[in-house]
């Protein structure tokens, strides 16, 4: 079995566990949400977008912790490295990861991050017209944000990267999977 799919069946039974070991309230809940953002630095990816999926317990009422993964999908984009044109290849993150949150209020402003390990998927190599080597297959992942919540809703400005190292370069080009954007969430709580 792939690492990929061991750690899609770990994360799924981590959830199972933690959703079956709470108390049944609202302090519990699943957040759905999509984001979308320009590559930072744009070497070999123009944009992306993703879908995230997490489970949060509010461990104080302006405190959460819980797990969180999803899928970003990064756009490749043509680059010239010494006078060479590059295709380079669309690509994914699948990230695994600790969720932190702090909501200094019931409604209003919080921030937070993700933290973990970003699985890179897609093609094997970096470009696809060039001799180029393979892709990452993944790194430390990072995301921070900052936004509005109320109940119901979450809107933030978030910044994710996956640090490859000097893995995946041409020439001079680094390769990146990093990504400033606006992200939305949609909370449902678990129990009464």
């Amino acid at each position: 079995m792939s690492s990929m799919k061991k750690s899609i069946l770990a994360l799924g039974l981590m959830s199972a566990g933690l959703m079956s070991a709470q108390s049944m309230d609202m302090k519990n809940m699943i957040k759905i949400g999509a984001n979308v953002g320009l590559a930072v630095p744009a070497e070999n990816a123009s944009a992306n977008v993703g879908l995230d999926l997490s489970y949060q317990n509010l461990i104080t009422p302006g405190f959460g912790l819980g797990i969180a993964t999803g899928y970003s999908h990064f756009f490749g984009r043509e680059n010239t490295v010494n006078n060479v044109n590059i295709d380079n290849n669309d690509f994914g993150v699948v990230p695994v990861a600790a969720l932190i949150r702090i909501y200094p209020k019931q409604t209003g402003f919080y921030f937070g991050t993700d933290l973990g390990y970003g699985f890179i998927v897609g093609d094997d190599k970096v470009a696809s017209n060039v001799a180029s080597p393979d892709r990452p297959d993944g790194g430390f992942y990072i995301k921070p944000e900052i936004g509005y919540h109320n109940r119901d809703w979450n809107v933030a400005l978030q910044y994710q990267k996956t640090f490859t190292g000097d893995k995946g370069e041409i020439g001079t080009q680094k390769y990146n999977a990093g990504a400033l954007g606006i992200g939305v969430g949609y909370n449902i709580p678990l129990g009464k």
